[in-house]
């Protein structure tokens, strides 16, 4: 066995016929990353007769007295099922990369452990994974572990929704939470629609501040997946939305007048006319807001007649699947729900053009305990998603004593 250089046609005819091929393991990618700050090479490993048997795009950049730190994004392209396959590619990726001068190296292979249902239940489950994980570990990698909650590079749990069915069987099988906040969305008078323009500048205002990344890594994603990129926007129809507020108006404040004869009404006895104050305190309340609504609504109109965006998405084609990989919302109009009726857009399009599936990107394993990325998992998990767990970071110390130094350098 040996680590043969492979030029980007090279890696991408190997990668793209790969099992745990992946959009991260691509020479398009590859060019987004060197233009922040990394070095990119694309390595295989090859029997001794030349046959390719594995490969992978390999990042690193400088960061201690010429020393250099690794990462495989989505982990190197191998069958790790062979203990003594794997002890061997690893050995001599060890020596190669030594001998590079990188002294760590991480991977975090795109390979499924556990098929999860909405609420967490396990579906299914690859019966080499664990042997997977213990191979690895045998073979000089640490194993990071199966962590609930995000890692240091990429999620862990992905929450993807089939599809290549009736989008009316899709619907029927949405939560019903997730329904309303649809109907809600919709009746104010949000709309969704493709920016085939890929209006960069606006896309990063939505996500800025959620993304640590500068708004040059999202050119030049679009500028290196080309038409692989699809960027969605949610809009307030701001005529549609002042029709819609004003009838909410009218229609509760109808209401009230009709609760307030209920509790002038003297032939009802004091327990119901309590309910019925009860239920006109809390109309009064919605009036309130409801009229809120209306002059906000009337004042957009006037200053926003084509409409106002309020939320986005930018999503990577790969493979017969639709990754969303950035979304944002303006939180002043949370309450809209724009970030779900993005969601339900991108699910009809790609079912329509034939996807196999939306992966809605990251959310957290912990199913049970009300935890800050609640939400998160619900604004996900609600579309009747699956959820792909899969094995995890594995770090790997090539320079004990200059990856010692750079720790104690770094952390003062």
């Amino acid at each position: 066995m040996k680590i043969v250089k492979l030029s980007a046609e090279q890696f991408n005819k190997y990668a793209s016929q790969h099992r745990y091929r992946n959009y991260c393991q691509t020479s398009q990618y590859a060019n987004v990353m060197v233009k922040f700050g990394y070095h990119a090479q694309f390595l295989g490993i090859a029997t001794d007769d030349n046959k390719l048997i594995g490969a992978t795009l390999l990042m690193y950049k400088e960061v201690f007295m010429g020393n250099k730190v690794a990462y495989a994004p989505h982990g190197i392209l191998f069958d790790y099922e062979d203990l003594e396959n794997t002890k061997e590619m690893v050995k001599i990726l060890k020596k190669t990369l030594s001998k590079q001068g990188i002294m760590f190296i991480r991977i975090d292979p795109y390979i499924p452990l556990t098929i999860r249902d909405n609420e967490g239940n396990t579906m299914n489950f690859n019966n080499k994974g664990n042997q997977i994980i213990e191979n690895l570990t045998k073979s000089g990698f640490k194993y990071k572990g199966k962590t609930l909650y995000f890692e240091t590079e990429k999620p862990r749990w992905e929450a993807l929704v089939l599809l290549q069915r009736d989008i009316r069987e899709i619907f029927n099988k949405v939560d019903k939470r997730t329904r309303n906040k649809l109907r809600r969305a919709s009746n104010s008078g949000v709309e969704v629609y493709k920016d085939n323009n890929k209006d960069i500048t606006t896309f990063y205002r939505f996500v800025a501040k959620k993304e640590k990344k500068p708004i040059n890594y999202f050119k030049t994603l679009c500028n290196s997946f080309e038409d692989s990129i699809d960027i969605y926007y949610a809009k307030i129809n701001t005529e549609t939305y002042l029709i819609n507020s004003r009838r909410n108006y009218e229609k509760e404040v109808e209401f009230n007048e009709t609760l307030a004869e209920k509790v002038q009404d003297m032939n009802l006895d004091i327990k119901d006319r309590e309910t019925y104050l009860n239920k006109k305190m809390e109309s009064d309340k919605l009036i309130t807001v409801y009229k809120n609504n209306l002059l906000k609504a009337t004042d957009l109109l006037k200053s926003n007649p084509d409409g106002i965006p309020i939320g986005t998405a930018m999503v990577i084609k790969y493979d017969n699947a639709a990754y969303v990989i950035a979304e944002g919302i303006d939180e002043e109009y949370g309450a809209l729900n724009a970030s779900t009726i993005i969601k339900w857009q991108l699910i009809e399009d790609y079912n329509n053009q034939g996807f196999k599936y939306v992966n809605l990107n990251g959310v957290v394993g912990d199913f049970e305990n009300q935890n800050e990325y609640s939400g998160l998992n619900e604004s996900k998990l609600g579309f009747n998603s699956i959820i792909t767990e899969y094995v995890g970071e594995f770090d790997m110390v090539l320079n004990n004593l200059m990856y010692s130094w750079y720790q104690k350098t770094n952390n003062k």
